[in-house]
């Protein structure tokens, strides 16, 4: 079952469950609820694979302006004041948690980038999985202009586009467009109208459905040991996943359908 949330606005339809951050007046920057809820939802959709993708988008034209250090808690689960420091590390901290969560979803995540894509928004859109930006969104890693740093979001940046470029962003706050995102990897798609957008989006949802639920979320953990783990062991793990999803239920249709020249019983058609 979803959490009732504040902060996020949820709509799940035909195993897709679309989260947008709605707050708006804030070009969607993040607080402390606004985090915890999502949290809550993807703990709430982690082991359901009928919840095959989900979107994340902003609300009325941002994705998200980073983190809003007005909504950041002084108090302690307790009630009881807690020093500047520790209620800075606790809101900065909790975003590592949460973007944690959804960099590891089982589920495919497809971002949704329009307008500001800033700070802790660019951070999420270096997890998604495929991401889709309008050419007029505006990236940026504006922390260190501010007199902070980068602090959640810079492993996950310097893994989606390289140490070079995270550098050079970092350490400049430059903005880039919706095309040069794309051009350093950060972003799949790009489109140049609200309805091409939407097209995109489309083609996108069609294509995850023509794959295994299971498949992908094995596939997609596989992929996020690359790099921690010793390859021969990676390998020897990866061997054991083969076999079980070869003779599991996803395996055994997918094979029969093959052989049979049918779509398998997951491939939905849109």
């Amino acid at each position: 079952m979803l959490p009732t949330c504040q902060e996020l606005l949820l709509s799940l339809d035909d195993g897709v469950l679309t989260i947008t951050l709605n707050r708006p007046q804030k070009r969607n920057a993040m607080n402390d609820r606004l985090v915890e809820e999502m949290m809550a939802v993807f703990s709430a959709i982690e082991g359901d694979r009928n919840v095959r993708t989900v979107v994340l988008r902003g609300a009325k034209g941002n994705f998200c302006a980073g983190g809003d250090i007005s909504g950041m808690r002084t108090d302690n689960d307790k009630g009881q004041a807690i020093t500047p420091e520790q209620a800075a590390w606790n809101f900065n901290r909790s975003f590592g948690h949460m973007i944690t969560l959804v960099n590891q979803a089982p589920q495919v995540v497809v971002c949704v980038l329009e307008g500001a894509v800033l700070g802790g928004g660019f951070g999420l859109a270096c997890v998604s999985d495929i991401a889709i930006a309008d050419k007029q969104a505006m990236f940026a890693m504006p922390e260190t202009g501010l007199g902070i740093i980068p602090a959640q979001i810079a492993p996950f940046v310097v893994l989606r586009i390289g140490l070079t470029q995270a550098r050079r962003l970092a350490l400049t706050g430059e903005r880039i467009s919706g095309q040069d995102a794309q051009n350093l990897g950060l972003v799949h798609h790009v489109t140049d109208s609200p309805e091409a957008l939407q097209d995109q989006l489309a083609k996108t949802l069609s294509s995850v459905k023509r794959c295994a639920p299971g498949a992908n979320a094995e596939t997609k953990a596989l992929m996020l040991q690359v790099g921690s783990t010793e390859l021969e062991a990676l390998l020897d793990h990866a061997s054991d996943r083969f076999a079980v999803a070869l003779t599991g239920a996803e395996g055994r249709e997918g094979t029969q359908a093959f052989m049979e020249k049918r779509n398998p019983n997951w491939a939905q058609q849109s």
